[in-house]
């Protein structure tokens, strides 16, 4: 039996897995991928295999509490029905917090599994996901390596300053301070950088949009994170597809005297309310924002660009300078508009941008800006998935 790597991005409402075989080199391209999303809602599994040919498309039928734990007893069974003709050498697993403890990639243990638990207060939306995903795994595969991968790790080369709030000693103590997030996708960015680039520019001040319904930028040199827009938690920098990003924090204060919100409410409001969906009332999907003719809509399309080139411009200032600019994700691998918005406000950067090249270039790898350009804009579509693969082929050794 040939032998496969597993990946599992196991999130609150969706968990995404492929299929990567495992040959001298991991290939880009997976055996099989798929996801299931809606998890809470309206569960759904769509597959397919390497050809595009698809191996599951349909409604789940989940009920009651634990859909998320009822998703990933259904996946096991899925996977041992699909998996034949292949040995799961390993599973990547994407964790999203390693706190200050973790800036790579780990074989997971029992020790390790209960530390990566004591960061639930730390990313409590999403790292009980995760971890789930782990112990399901494990309970389904023993004997198989695990390994998780961390979505704070890329930013762990950031300088001790630029990881500090201007809080007091004694909250920044608890661990209070900038983590970053995305990294993964960063880290992708990163390797493939000098494949698009020269040398000096792909070393030099990147600021890579890694933008979809989670949105954040990084700023590199050296192909290293050296500022994020990201913080403490997914919710601060970029407004999002349902999250509000950078807030004056006198805004909660606010709420919390004169409308009595309490934190659930809160919380709810920061990450689900609010962002494109908040602010057009229509829809957290750029697609749909972009299709629509009403005012609303514009307007949550045009604050989505204006807080971009607001943080490209102090990222460039982290930076002292600015070589190159790459989007990705979703939004910036597919919406055109998004990016030529964007882009006409950096001349002052030194961005010559091509509209024509940006209006051909959908999903897939490309240069958006002039030859001439003194900063390079380019598209390059993300591979979480392949990190992950990468990593748990690394350490299996």
């Amino acid at each position: 039996m040939a032998e496969a790597l597993l990946t599992l991005n196991a999130g609150s409402s969706s968990i995404k897995f492929a299929l990567f075989r495992r040959d001298h080199r991991v290939p880009a391209k997976p055996e099989l991928v798929g996801q299931i999303d809606g998890i809470g809602a309206r569960p759904h599994i769509k597959a397919m295999n390497a050809q595009g040919q698809s191996l599951d498309d349909d409604d789940l039928r989940l009920s009651g509490d634990g859909q998320h734990r009822q998703a990933l007893g259904f996946l096991v069974k899925w996977l041992r029905d699909h998996e034949s003709g292949w040995r799961i050498a390993g599973v990547g697993h994407r964790v999203v917090h390693g706190g200050e403890s973790y800036s790579q990639p780990i074989l997971i243990d029992d020790a390790h599994f209960s530390r990566l638990k004591e960061f639930i207060p730390l990313a409590p939306l999403h790292q009980p996901h995760n971890l789930a995903g782990i112990e399901a795994m494990r309970a389904a595969m023993p004997g198989v390596p695990q390994i998780a991968c961390f979505d704070t790790a890329f930013h762990r080369s950031q300088p001790p300053i630029a990881q500090l709030f201007a809080l007091p000693r004694r909250i920044t103590a608890q661990g209070v301070r900038r983590y970053g997030f995305h990294g993964l996708s960063y880290e992708f960015i990163s390797d493939v950088l000098p494949q698009h680039l020269d040398a000096e520019r792909a070393n030099g001040r990147v600021i890579v949009a890694h933008l979809g319904n989670g949105a954040s930028m990084c700023g590199m040199v050296g192909r290293k994170s050296q500022a994020s827009t990201m913080g403490f938690t997914a919710v601060e920098g970029l407004m999002m597809g349902t999250r509000t990003g950078a807030l004056d924090p006198g805004v909660l204060l606010y709420l919390m005297d004169y409308d009595g919100m309490d934190v659930k409410a809160l919380t709810h409001l920061l990450y689900k309310e609010s962002g494109l969906l908040g602010v057009s009332g229509i829809s957290s999907d750029m697609r749909v924002l972009l299709a629509s003719d009403k005012p609303e809509a514009k307007e949550a399309v045009d604050l989505f660009c204006y807080r971009i080139v607001r943080e490209i411009g102090s990222l460039a200032a982290a930076l002292g300078g600015l070589d190159a600019l790459v989007f990705t994700g979703g939004i910036g691998e597919h919406a055109a508009p998004v990016r030529e918005m964007v882009c006409q406000q950096l001349g002052w950067l030194g961005l010559d941008f091509d509209a024509v090249a940006n209006t051909t270039t959908a999903g897939k790898a490309g240069r958006i800006s002039s030859p001439t350009s003194r900063v390079a804009a380019l598209v390059l579509p993300t591979n979480e998935e392949w990190m992950l693969a990468r990593h748990t082929d690394e350490l299996l050794g």
